[in-house]
């Protein structure tokens, strides 16, 4: 595996961001203009075209909200709460010494109430910065495997693999709301004269290519995201705590029940340490899936760890 350092991962995460900013708006706004551009051509009702800044409106709308409240989603979809400093010195002092040692600003600390073991660390600047751990994860992990983990997830923060998983995660939503809208546009739809079946074909078609080329354009979201950032982030709570092993162990009894109930979504589900869902037994469609998978198998990471 091609060696990375620290300046460069921040760079390049840096510069995919700045792409994903630049260029997501810029592809919406195409995809949305070729859809009404195309149906000109078809003897639709051209009231459909009024449609057209609403929906510009709409997603603008729609990505200030996510932007600023990504923190209260993502809490939403993993029913994290906040940590009690009280109750949970032991984690609070973890933290902040891992945080102290490197330099860097505390994060917000949350906890997600179940008896599984996850972690995730999430969050698009210092206000927002923050890490979530299972309850599991705090109950049934040694101070040293516990410390492992927090620093695993202090890394994506340092990283800043964090920042583009969070944008990543709004812009892919705002495409699936702008899919959504023009899937229930077709019941606005008034065709004239005698070709009511076949522009309703071609508009359907149209929209079945425009999801597609959405769908596509989410694959490469994930791709863009390399599953070498958690190689990166494990190599980075190794130099952090200098044990290496602890990790090791700590990535072993996560495999054994990582399954956060709460979460359903899959975009959130890739900013967990380990996939917070259950596996399905081995087949064709289980190693086709594992092409596109967010994380790189645990057993792997472990084996890695080990040879430090």
């Amino acid at each position: 595996m091609e060696y990375v350092g620290l300046q460069t991962q921040i760079w390049r995460n840096n510069f995919k961001s700045i792409l994903l900013l630049i260029g997501f708006p810029i592809l919406l706004f195409v995809l949305t203009y070729l859809f009404f551009f195309i149906l000109s051509a078809s003897e639709v009702d051209q009231d459909i075209f009024s449609m057209f800044p609403l929906i510009i409106v709409a997603v603008f709308i729609w990505f200030l909200i996510a932007w600023f409240s990504h923190s209260a989603m993502i809490r939403k979809a993993t029913s994290s709460m906040p940590l009690e400093r009280k109750k949970n010195l032991r984690v609070y002092n973890l933290v902040e010494n891992l945080c102290i040692s490197q330099g860097v600003s505390i994060p917000k600390i949350y906890v997600i109430p179940d008896s599984s073991l996850n972690a995730f660390a999430s969050g698009i600047n210092e206000k927002t910065y923050a890490i979530s751990l299972s309850q599991g994860i705090i109950d049934k992990l040694n101070d040293n495997e516990l410390e492992a983990v927090i620093a695993h997830e202090l890394t994506h923060i340092q990283n800043k693999d964090v920042r583009l998983l969070i944008i990543s995660i709004i812009f892919v939503g705002v495409f699936s709301f702008v899919s959504e809208i023009a899937f229930k546009s077709l019941t606005r739809f008034r065709v004239r004269g005698g070709k009511n079946k076949g522009a309703s074909i071609g508009v359907i078609a149209l929209l079945l290519v425009l999801g597609g080329v959405g769908y596509l354009v989410s694959l490469l979201f994930k791709f863009s995201l390399s599953r070498k950032r958690e190689y990166m982030a494990d190599a980075g709570a190794s130099n952090m705590t200098k044990n290496p092993k602890a990790l090791a162990n700590a990535l072993r009894k996560i495999s054994e029940d990582p399954w956060i109930e709460a979460v359903k979504r899959e975009d959130v589900a890739q900013l967990f340490i380990d996939h917070p869902t259950k596996r399905k037994k081995e087949g064709f469609g289980t190693f086709f899936k594992s092409l596109f998978a967010t994380h790189p198998p645990i057993e792997k990471r472990i084996e890695v760890l080990e040879q430090f």
